[in-house]
């Protein structure tokens, strides 16, 4: 698994640091080992300085008496005076020294009661008169106490130069390890540093490189995505014959997004050429419905016409049924004229002008609404720049169907107002008509869906539905609000052209 740069770095450092601590660790010990050797040997130098000491003053001690009876100079009792009360103080001391060892601190005590008692004998010869006798008894008497005192002061020495032997060695080999250990863990950590140095640069060379690869490959992909947005911006100006030439060296999945994005544009040139062969194929099929099938109708309405001319004799049921053929004929026509509108309603080019939506309500009234209907034209109606054909026709066929099934029980009015929703306009028109169930609202949309009998002449239920296919063209939405008796409000809404 690789270890990212960030954690090799705190690693090594971690390490760097733990041989640090760990030198500082080990000097201290060695430091501190040194320091109770160095103690130790001390110390066993004093207890031998004390030994020393001991035995010149007990040996000053005893010359001084000696001398005093030999010769009768109290010169020399000065000398025991004050070697007599050097030697329980150095003998105190010398416990003192060894009480930590049990052996030695044995023969310490020894010693004492050797020297209390040579003291007390030395105090004793020192009250007799002076004379050569007596000084040679003293000196007679001192040496079985004089042996003792020496074997055990040498046995005392010889331990402690044993101590003091087995001390310098440990002291000796602290003294050399010290350093010994300061120098290797100061190199160690040298040699971890130069290592994590090396490890850094070469990681941040390799993010150097890495970083640089992926400043070309983002220039890459992002010239790809632009040539994209081109092909798409291209699709939605209508051009579908544009291509993509991916310039990608490896195959990802921006290759194959370009792939795809071609085979898209080539499949909607296919689709739209297609297209455009069948809107000329219902181009040619409105021209042969509005002149091949219009002109049969023509002819048998003008039939119609003569037998009404020219026939005086006729019954009024054969009148009637003249009558019925007319209106026959006649709805077959509107229905005829509808068809080709309703199939021609969203192909018409779209041409954006300035609208001002006011005088457009106006010109489509004076051609669909009769002079009995009042017409209200709310305040705030907007001017703006959209597709005047297709607007013009949705407000016709609004206002010539509010006028056909007004049915005149009461005066006509329209009220027609807007309102602005940011990216559309929301227009409503408003009647006072006979009004539409809610059950009704969704059905008059549809194609020859109407609420009048199929037989009046008027009733082609195509307006509307050519209403919602020109609004629904437009990116817009209609409906209806509507109570049965209560008139009726169509709200369609209208984008605003940029």
């Amino acid at each position: 698994m690789a270890i990212r740069l960030n954690t090799k770095i705190l690693l090594g450092f971690a390490i760097a640091l733990s041989v640090l601590v760990a030198t500082s660790i080990t000097a201290y010990v060695t430091i501190q080992q040194l320091s109770r050797y160095t103690k130790l040997v001390e110390h066993s130098y004093q207890v031998l300085q004390k030994t020393d000491n001991l035995r010149l003053a007990i040996r000053d001690a005893q010359s001084g008496v000696r001398n005093y009876l030999m010769v009768s100079d109290t010169s020399y009792l000065r000398s025991y005076a004050t070697n007599a009360a050097q030697i329980p103080v150095q003998a105190r001391q010398l416990q003192a020294l060894v009480a930590d060892q049990p052996i030695q601190h044995a023969r310490a005590d020894t010693l004492c009661q050797l020297l209390d008692s040579q003291a007390r004998e030395l105090a004793l010869y020192r009250a007799y008169p002076p004379s050569p006798a007596v000084a040679q008894a003293l000196l007679l008497s001192e040496r079985q106490p004089l042996r003792q005192f020496k074997g055990v002061v040498t046995r005392l020495r010889l331990s402690e130069e044993d101590l003091l032997l087995s001390r310098n060695r440990q002291q000796s080999i602290y003294q050399n390890l010290a350093p010994s250990a300061i120098i290797f863990s100061a190199v160690l950590a040298v040699i971890i540093v130069l290592w994590l140095f090396n490890k850094i640069v070469g990681e941040l060379k390799a993010n150097d490189r890495l970083r640089l690869e992926l400043t070309r490959t983002n220039l890459d992909m992002a010239q790809r995505i632009r040539a994209m947005e081109h092909l798409t911006r291209q699709v939605v100006q209508g051009d579908y014959k544009v291509k993509i030439t991916d310039s990608g060296q490896q195959q990802d999945r921006l290759a194959s997004l370009g792939q795809l994005l071609n085979q898209m544009t080539q499949a909607l040139d296919v689709a739209f050429t297609t297209l455009e062969n069948r809107n000329k194929e219902l181009d040619q099929f409105a021209y042969v419905a509005s002149h091949d099938l219009k002109a049969p109708l023509r002819g048998l309405s003008s039939l119609v016409q003569w037998i009404e001319e020219e026939a005086t004799d006729l019954s009024p049921q054969l009148r009637t049924y003249l009558t019925q053929m007319k209106g026959r004929l006649a709805r077959l026509e509107d229905l005829i004229n509808g068809l080709l509108a309703y199939a021609r309603a969203s192909r018409a080019e779209r041409q954006l002008v300035e609208v001002r939506v006011p005088d457009l309500v106006r010109e489509v009234a004076d051609l669909v609404v009769p002079p009995g209907f009042e017409l209200v034209l709310a305040p705030g109606l907007p001017t703006f720049l959209t597709d005047r054909l297709s607007l013009q026709q949705v407000f016709t066929n609004l206002l010539s169907n509010a006028v056909k099934y007004h049915g005149y029980t009461s005066p006509g009015r329209i009220a027609i107002s807007s309102h602005d929703l940011g990216q559309q306009y929301e227009f409503r028109v408003q009647d006072n008509g006979p009004g539409i169930a809610p059950e009704h609202h969704q059905k008059i949309f549809l194609l020859f869906q109407t609420l009048r009998d199929r037989h009046t002449a008027e009733s082609t239920g195509i307006g509307l539905s050519i209403v919602k296919k020109v609004v629904e063209d437009q990116q817009g939405s209609v409906r209806v609000e509507s109570v049965l008796g209560q008139g009726a409000t169509f709200i369609f809404t209208w984008p605003k052209s940029k």
